[in-house]
């Protein structure tokens, strides 16, 4: 059973920065593909950003590019979002999964950016 859980979610101010950082069990972590989605209320998953095996391919969605960084840790089974100048539009619970479409995804942790 793949196992995603998510942790580093909190309350940030405009401007600001926060790490959100998944562990990853029952699944090839060091040949798998990862996925970040979210979900602001009121709004369906989309998707954010994926790294690839070996971390040779990073993808970003265009409204998180240049701000956002996705890093992995194979030997942790980690997976971590780097998220720089955030706005109140990234306020959102973030997921880590094994797809695009987050069908296979962790229970989130929520992230807020307010004054």
């Amino acid at each position: 059973e793949v196992l995603l859980v998510e942790s580093g979610g909190g309350l940030v101010q405009p401007g600001g920065s926060l790490n959100v950082s998944c562990v990853a069990s029952g699944l090839p972590f060091s040949t798998s593909k990862m996925y970040w989605v979210r979900q602001a209320p009121g709004k369906g998953l989309e998707w954010v950003s994926s790294i690839g095996r070996d971390s040779a391919s990073r993808s970003y969605a265009a409204f998180v590019k240049g701000r956002f960084h996705i890093t992995r840790d194979d030997a942790k089974s980690t997976v971590t979002l780097q998220m720089n100048n955030l706005k109140s539009d990234d306020t959102a619970v973030y997921y880590c999964a094994t797809d695009i479409t987050g069908r296979n995804k962790g229970q989130g942790t929520q992230v807020t950016i307010s004054a």
